[in-house]
């Protein structure tokens, strides 16, 4: 079944649908709260009210984007409303996996798995982005994590938070100069940025 037909018998009331749609969903959107407030907790009940609020709004919802990215636009609000409420954009603990197979190929590293020393060299290159993530302002952080980690699209990004594709290509692009000036002022910055994706 699609999710437009899922997303139709939703909006007639038909929960076993809405079920599929959550669990179609659930992990991307648990991962993109996890990585915006950087607690495993906080995204928990984040990805929960998310999701609520899709069950309640399912009648306003128009399909002029796809469910998902309508769902990344709730979740995005639920985690900006939640940040600025505890006030805590300053002391955020982000930890970012690049473990996954799908977004391991957001690093340029060298293919050494099997090297005691290529793990290491991955763990600490993981590690330096998290903590540059850490230091970026919620509006850089947010976009790099929607484009380089979960891969969306340029008008997928602007889709979820309301903005014209110029608008979100500059803010990546000002992102991207961001984290690369952080990792470069901690030591950090371990190779050239990959070519820009399009």
């Amino acid at each position: 079944m699609t999710e437009q037909e899922l997303v139709a018998r939703a909006r007639r009331g038909d929960e076993t649908a809405f079920e599929a749609l959550v669990t179609e969903n659930e992990k991307r959107i648990y991962n993109l709260c996890r990585r915006l407030t950087g607690n495993q907790e906080d995204a928990a009940e984040l990805t929960q009210e998310a999701f609520l609020n899709a069950w309640r709004g399912l009648g306003r919802f128009q399909g002029e984007s796809s469910f998902s990215t309508w769902l990344y636009r709730l979740a995005t609000n639920a985690c900006i409303d939640f940040l600025r409420k505890e006030k805590r954009r300053q002391s955020l603990s982000m930890t970012v996996s690049l473990d996954d197979e799908e977004e391991a190929r957001q690093v340029e590293l060298p293919d050494e798995r099997y090297a005691p020393e290529g793990a290491l060299e991955r763990a600490e290159a993981r590690r330096a982005v998290a903590e540059g993530l850490e230091r970026l302002t919620l509006e850089h952080r947010q976009v790099l994590v929607m484009r380089e980690i979960h891969g969306l699209s340029y008008a997928e990004i602007g889709q979820v938070l309301g903005l014209e594709e110029g608008t979100v290509k500059s803010r990546i692009a000002r992102a991207r100069g961001a984290l690369r000036k952080v990792l470069t002022e901690r030591g950090n910055l371990f190779g050239e940025p990959s070519s820009k994706k399009r």
